[in-house]
């Protein structure tokens, strides 16, 4: 065979593979059609199915464990790679040693996480999906003086993921710690009770 019929055969190979890869990947993480764009969106996707993992594992391990009926936030001050299970700190790994404000509020309803990225907050919530939530979640943040600036939806099953990043406003006095205790409160929090102005 010619070097020429070899190299033919594999980009047909590699743009199968491409087609596959695009097929199984939501459309909203790819950008463009090019091979770049393509696995990156790729790349992307499969970070977000590994935090939906690992927090599907820690519910696991929480329901296994006779879980409190009450969540309580946690904060915990992370330096360097390597230190911690955190999803938050997978993304981080190439940046070297650095030092992290991350804050967690878990309950048998939902995981909620939250990280301070310079003046903006990336926030993650797990929880098996409910109606109206994420309109409750949206409704909480505006009346706390966030501004969304991306909002991410991944689910898998009755599970639902919502990825924010968040600019943190002037008038915002919530510390990380209170942003996720009152998110995790709109969990339990019927619909009607939130203020949707």
């Amino acid at each position: 065979m010619s070097h020429i019929a070899v190299e033919r055969n594999r980009r047909r190979q590699m743009n199968d593979h491409l087609k596959v890869l695009r097929s199984l990947t939501p459309s909203f993480y790819i950008k463009k059609g090019d091979q770049a764009s393509i696995i990156g969106g790729v790349i992307e996707f499969i970070k977000e199915l590994h935090q939906v993992l690992q927090s599907l594992e820690s519910q696991k391990r929480r329901k296994s464990l006779s879980p409190s009926p009450a969540p309580s936030p946690k904060t915990t001050v992370q330096s360097g790679p390597g230190h911690s299970n955190d999803p938050f700190l997978l993304l981080d790994h190439h940046l070297g040693s650095v030092k992290e404000l991350v804050a967690c509020c878990n309950s048998p309803v939902a995981d909620v996480e939250a990280k301070i990225s310079g003046s903006n907050v990336i926030m993650r919530t797990v929880s098996r999906r409910i109606p109206g939530q994420l309109l409750k979640i949206i409704c909480l943040l505006e009346k706390l003086s966030f501004e969304i600036l991306h909002l991410n939806v991944s689910s898998m099953e009755d599970t639902v993921l919502y990825s924010f990043v968040i600019k943190i406003g002037l008038e915002c006095q919530l510390s990380v710690e209170e942003l996720v205790f009152e998110v995790q409160k709109s969990f339990s929090t019927p619909t009607s009770i939130i203020d949707v102005k």
